[in-house]
């Protein structure tokens, strides 16, 4: 009975720490040749004015309607929030006001609530404004591009 007890205790110690070992991504597998590794990194490019390295520009193509917004439409938005609850999207906005942005409500059709603190229509100028933003201010350095269809 002890045997079998201890034969169970050893496998189960055997299946945990197989499992840790996966969680922290470690195998015995190489995979540098293979398709279908992701980076754990977005990849980096360089900027023109000052060499340095910084995170690819993250683009979304959506169709989106302005919310609580009567201006014309865009057909690029510099993205800085997205959220579920349009309350959570409204509290949002007034932190954005209060920091010095003009932001706008954004409703996709997969029921998102997209916060914009830019909009334009040349992709330059939005690509441009939104480089700054992640410079100045480095709380939002995983601002996006959303593509209006």
């Amino acid at each position: 009975m002890n045997s079998k007890i201890v034969l169970l205790a050893v496998t189960v110690v055997f299946i945990i720490s197989s499992c840790a070992s996966m969680r922290k991504g470690s195998s015995r597998f190489d995979s540098s040749e293979s398709l279908y590794v992701q980076e754990d990194e977005p990849p980096k490019v360089a900027v023109a004015e000052d060499k340095s390295l910084e995170p690819a520009i993250v683009v979304r193509q959506e169709r989106v309607k302005p919310v609580e917004h009567s201006g014309p439409g865009y057909d690029y938005y510099v993205i800085v929030g997205s959220f579920q609850v349009l309350d959570n999207a409204r509290r949002f906005r007034t932190d954005l006001i209060q920091e010095g942005f003009t932001p706008m409500m954004l409703e996709s059709e997969e029921g998102f609530y997209r916060v914009s603190v830019a909009a334009f229509n040349d992709e330059l100028a939005a690509r441009e404004r939104l480089g700054e933003i992640r410079r100045r201010h480095e709380k939002y350095n995983d601002v996006w591009l959303l593509i209006s269809m």
